[in-house]
């Protein structure tokens, strides 16, 4: 006869009782000095490296912070969505979105904002980090529409430092590699995870809203 047991429930995690590092001194003191490449590549301006990443570029990732603390969000468009004004300024379409404006009310309680910029089929990336401004200056944004639509508002950023980042991370994320990618009927729909997430919201409700983002489109 078969006997089937019901394994024990692990222990409830405690961050209590895990060991950390005291300081950055202490993490410096067990890896080797970086090499001159890392340490010396920081530049003040977009260069003829930085300009050719950003205008291949069709996904960036932003990063704020504020009194909430750090946010980090996604953007996508056509290649070159972010323009180079200059060596020292971009700037930042804002398309049609959820409407939270999480970066935006980081960038108007402290301004800082740093980007990653990702080239599909390129491992390594381009990072840039200075200061932001929420600009609705029309002229300006001309020249980011897309279907005919410019956006309302974009992000004017000044560049502060520029830096390409190796391609470690993408490699090992096997991130261009079909092969890897998921099956997506492994997971829920977003609509069904937000109805999971979301205390009363009903599966007819979030149908009701997701036709409703799809109304508005994409720009």
């Amino acid at each position: 006869m078969t006997i089937h047991t019901t394994p024990e429930a692990a222990p409830a995690f405690d961050p209590e009782a895990v060991s950390y590092v005291a300081s950055i001194d202490a993490v410096r003191a067990v890896h080797p000095a970086p090499m001159s490449r890392a340490t010396d590549k920081v530049i003040t301006r977009l260069d003829k490296h930085c300009r050719a990443i950003i205008a291949r570029s069709t996904f960036v990732i932003v990063g704020t912070h504020g009194p909430k603390g750090a946010d980090v969000s996604p953007r996508g468009d056509p290649a070159g969505f972010v323009r180079v004004l200059d060596d020292r300024h971009l700037l930042l379409p804002d398309r049609i979105g959820n409407n939270r404006f999480d970066s935006l009310e980081n960038i108007f309680a402290t301004g800082i904002i740093g980007m990653l910029f990702v080239v599909p089929g390129m491992a390594e990336v381009l990072r840039v980090n200075g200061r932001a401004r929420v600009t609705d200056d029309v002229a300006l944004l001309a020249d980011s529409a897309v279907q005919g639509r410019a956006p309302k508002i974009g992000v004017l950023v000044t560049v502060v430092e520029a830096y390409l980042h190796c391609a470690k991370a993408v490699n090992r994320a096997s991130l261009w590699d079909p092969s890897r990618y998921i099956n997506r009927d492994d997971l829920p729909s977003y609509g069904a995870m937000l109805v999971d997430h979301c205390e009363g919201l009903t599966q007819e409700e979030s149908e009701r809203q997701g036709a409703e983002m799809a109304r508005r489109g994409m720009y």
